[in-house]
């Protein structure tokens, strides 16, 4: 039975007017008339307006004792009636005139609209206006689509990223759902704060495997670099003859690729992701640095070594580094220094640090143990890695937290761009065949202000690039985003401009708040309000796969992540506690 509440009083773009004259009415259901909460107002004979709640305020009118309560609402989407149902349509076409009456919802209208059904299947979690309705949400969309979860520290971010890709994958109360039926889900999350490995490992009995990369298990040889890469690793851009690094470092690059893939097929570029020598490079650059010329007209104009050699092919540069010939002035023995001459003292040093530096093993810069170096034919198992295919994973954790911040960009950079390329070459091929991608991949970015900000120098660039191209172009080849952040004011424009569906928990930085707000579509601004105001796990969920946007109390995930905050005045409390210290200053010096 339909409840009765008021009348339209006014009707206009993006408002509806709403009077209550009736003070019992309005104390007896002013919990279902609360900002945020929907109502409907009659369209027609049999359909209806559906609206949310933006404001509520008291007149008091003169020489009246009984208050008069007026409702601003949101019109949000249509109800029409289908035979002896409703049937629920997203936006609406006309709005109300005056005299209309408006009701509270039925418990059978939010069905209509939240029901669960073959397109809005995925369960995300219970109306906050309404614990006794499940939100459901339409997982081709969501998925398939960018996706952003924002909120201040402790809001839930990181049980709810969790609590949804479990879902996803299967785990419900550290329980495989699939277990025996090995899905086609592929998740791949960077795990800046290394959070997400406990909420995704469960008993051995449940069969399910997690792929969890750290900085000893990844495999990410330097060779797999593009130029932008490789040229912010080594070379300093702020050094005057930075140019002409660059150019015999590129040259040095395409030689040795040259040199270990002959047999390869096709023009060999500097980006041709194929294995090279490092250290052959290295005794390049210093054999370019240390050149001496012969001047003699008796002599070649070739490079000369101190035994009286010349240097006919710079391919020998490769092998050691020589020992050339002393400058002299002597008529009979004239030499000069080669072009490049001591001009690359500094930037050898720079790429002799890089090669030798133990945090970066995980690259595979040092040759000293080649038995152990992916070369270009292993390809296939580095990128398998990261796909799941080396033990048919579900979810690929990659561990960030003990990655060097100085290459942070450069390896979410790079494996983004190994994902991204791969999925083309893979739809491509499918479309050839007149099908479709048939492996989706998802990639998850923790703390996306770290690696993708809106402002930034040239540390960011290779991942800003990357990662944009994936947010622009992704979603054609089956790579979609979920992008998480605390602080989504300072996060790509050009990322959060590409995501269709946004999930804000609370929020209470103002700059925050509005830059999201400016984000979300016009008809959830009713809600918005509310961001810096939600308990933990509570979310605004506005976007393409929900059917209208709606607060949600969202499910704890089980197992969680450990992200949970270090209880000081409790740990405070306690007796003094005694440190191994030189437990932790050896993983100090490892790490």
């Amino acid at each position: 039975m339909n409840q009765e509440i008021g009348k339209v009083i006014e009707s206009a773009h993006g408002h509806i007017g709403i009077s209550i004259n009736d003070a019992t009415i309005f104390e007896r259901f002013k919990r279902e008339l609360q900002i945020g909460k929907y109502i409907k107002v009659q369209d027609g004979n049999h359909d209806y307006i559906l609206a949310s709640v933006q404001n509520v305020k008291v007149v008091n009118k003169e020489n009246d004792d009984n208050d008069q309560y007026v409702l601003t609402a949101q019109p949000i989407g249509t109800l029409i009636l289908n035979e002896s149902s409703y049937d629920f349509k997203q936006g609406s076409v006309s709005l109300p005139l005056p005299t209309e009456k408006a009701f509270l919802m039925e418990r059978d209208e939010y069905d209509s609209v939240f029901k669960k059904n073959k397109e809005f299947s995925f369960e995300l979690g219970t109306l906050v206006q309404n614990k006794n309705i499940n939100l459901h949400i339409d997982g081709n969309k969501f998925f398939g689509k960018h996706i952003a979860i924002v909120g201040s520290t402790g809001s839930g971010k990181s049980n709810a990223v969790a609590k949804i890709i479990q879902e996803v994958v299967g785990i419900e109360n550290s329980k495989n759902k699939n277990l025996n039926i090995q899905k086609n889900s592929h998740i791949v999350i960077f795990d800046i704060h290394s959070e997400y490995k406990s909420a995704f490992t469960i008993c051995d009995e449940e069969e399910f495997n997690l792929n969890y990369l750290d900085v000893e298990k990844l495999k990410l040889p330097y060779w797999l670099m593009n130029s932008e890469e490789l040229e912010f690793l080594f070379i300093e851009s702020k050094e005057q003859n930075s140019h002409n690094q660059v150019s015999q470092f590129k040259k040095a690059v395409i030689l040795n690729k040259e040199k270990y893939n002959q047999k390869l097929v096709g023009k060999i570029t500097y980006d041709t992701p194929i294995y090279f020598n490092i250290n052959e490079v290295y005794n390049y650059i210093t054999n370019i640095n240390n050149e001496i010329y012969a001047r003699n007209s008796n002599d070649p104009h070739k490079p000369k070594l101190a035994d009286g050699t010349f240097i006919d092919d710079k391919n020998d540069y490769f092998s050691e580094i020589l020992n050339f010939t002393e400058p002299s002035a002597k008529t009979a023995n004239k030499t000069n220094n080669g072009p490049f001459y001591g001009e690359f003292n500094r930037f050898l040093s720079r790429l002799e640090t890089k090669i030798n530096d133990k945090r970066l093993d995980f690259m595979q810069l040092d040759q000293a143990e080649i038995g152990r170096k992916y070369k270009t034919s292993d390809f296939s198992e580095i990128i398998k890695q990261f796909l799941g295919y080396l033990d048919q994973s579900n979810i690929t954790i990659i561990d960030l937290s003990g990655i060097p911040f100085e290459v942070l960009s450069i390896t979410t950079s790079l494996i983004s761009r190994l994902i991204f390329d791969f999925a083309f070459h893979y739809s491509k091929l499918k479309h050839n065949l007149k099908q479709t991608n048939d492996i989706p991949f998802m990639i998850v970015c923790e703390e996306a202000h770290n690696y993708i900000p809106k402002k930034g120098g040239s540390q960011y660039s290779s991942s800003k690039k990357s990662l944009e191209r994936v947010a622009k172009e992704g979603r054609k080849y089956g790579l979609s985003m979920m992008v998480i952040s605390q602080r989504p004011s300072e996060v790509s424009e050009t990322i959060f401009a590409q995501c269709s569906n946004f999930i804000a928990l609370r929020l209470t930085n103002v700059q925050d708040q509005n830059y999201i707000k400016s984000l979300l579509p016009e008809n959830s601004n009713s809600i918005t309000d509310v961001l810096p105001t939600l308990a933990a796990g509570e979310c605004l969920v506005v976007g393409d796969a929900t059917p209208l946007p709606s607060l949600v109390q969202l499910d704890k995930p089980n197992p969680q992540p450990k992200s949970e905050n270090v209880r000081v005045h409790s740990e405070w409390q306690k007796r003094w506690v005694s440190i191994e210290f030189e437990d932790v200053i050896k993983k100090w010096r490892n790490e």
